[in-house]
């Protein structure tokens, strides 16, 4: 049989869309002032908001202390890099770090403003006197400030320091440790770290007060034998380390001002002496009495005779016999 085929049927149509319902007046008159009142142009962008930064990445900027970067007793400190790289009086490179670790209890930082000076030089001579009793227990003692290692080697070598002087010019070390003065200059003080790096000591203080801040310290962390030794250690003080301090400055000033007197006078001219004049000649003029009788001898009387008391007794009786 032949075969048959079927004719598909056709797809439904589409359904026709909705008529579109007319809009009134007003809403065209309402699209219209949509249309006018958009700005022209490019929208302006987006500006995305700051990025939170991480906790430790804050941490990291600053080196683990609080925003102002002043340490304060308690707290713990990561050394690596902290107060960037110092130099010894020697000119040997070296950190903070380098310097705890070689210790063998921590390190104590004591700074002056400038070496050589009347304040720094008690300073220094005070931790040298007590230079052993500081140091029995294992704390290792440096003196720290902005000086070149050259003012620093004089330092160290005139006043005969058993500790070395380190050498800060760009105040990296002396900034971290908070004793920095704004905006430039140094703040005596101490600074004392241990070797966890937990400060121990963190303050500002003239020469008797940064001693007697590292001997409380030391006497805090000795045993029994170790803290009799420190107890003899003498502080003067205030008072009297300030004078001490004075006394080299006011001669020092007497000094210079005696030395500026002698090159004043040495700088005057001298004045040309004079030759002395000769001495007039002295004419003696005869005796009063004997003036008296010249003249009343050459002096003949009104009567052509002579005055009796212009003659000689004698004479006048040899006259009155001849008569």
């Amino acid at each position: 049989m032949p075969v048959e085929l079927r004719k598909r049927k056709a797809p439904a149509p589409p359904p026709e869309p909705p008529a579109k319902k007319k809009q009134s007046k007003v809403a065209k008159v309402a699209e219209k002032i949509k249309e006018a009142v958009k700005p022209r142009g490019r929208p302006p962008k987006a500006t995305p908001a700051p990025a939170k930064e991480a906790p430790a990445a804050a941490a990291a900027a600053t080196n683990g202390l609080p925003v102002t970067g002043k340490p304060q007793v308690g707290d713990i400190i990561s050394l690596d890099g902290f107060g960037g790289e110092v130099e010894t009086n020697d000119g040997v490179k070296t950190t903070l770090k380098v310097l705890v670790d070689e210790s063998k209890a921590g390190v104590v930082l004591f700074t002056y403003p400038k070496a050589s000076t009347p304040g720094c030089t008690t300073q220094v001579c005070l931790f040298r006197d007590s230079y052993a009793p500081l140091t029995a227990g294992g704390l290792a003692i440096y003196g720290l400030s902005t000086d070149s290692p050259k003012a620093n080697t004089t330092f160290h070598t005139k006043q005969k320091l058993p500790y070395p002087l380190l050498c800060d010019p760009a105040a990296t070390l002396i900034g971290a440790i908070g004793l920095k003065k704004a905006p430039k200059g140094t703040t005596r003080g101490v600074f004392a770290v241990d070797k966890q790096g937990k400060v121990l000591v963190a303050e500002p203080g003239g020469p008797a007060a940064t001693l007697a801040a590292v001997k409380k310290l030391v006497e805090e962390l000795a045993g029994p034998e170790e803290a009799a030794k420190v107890e003899g250690i003498p502080v003067p003080a205030a008072d009297e380390a300030e004078a001490e301090a004075e006394v080299p400055a006011a001669a020092a000033a007497a000094a210079a001002a005696a030395a500026a007197a002698a090159a004043a006078e040495v700088e005057a001219p001298v004045a040309e002496e004079k030759p002395a004049s000769a001495p007039a000649p002295v004419v003696e003029e005869p005796a009063l009495e004997e003036k008296k009788d010249v003249e009343m001898t050459d002096a003949p009387a009104a009567n052509g005779e002579v005055k009796a008391s212009s003659v000689a007794p004698e004479e006048a009786a040899a006259e009155k016999k001849v008569e």
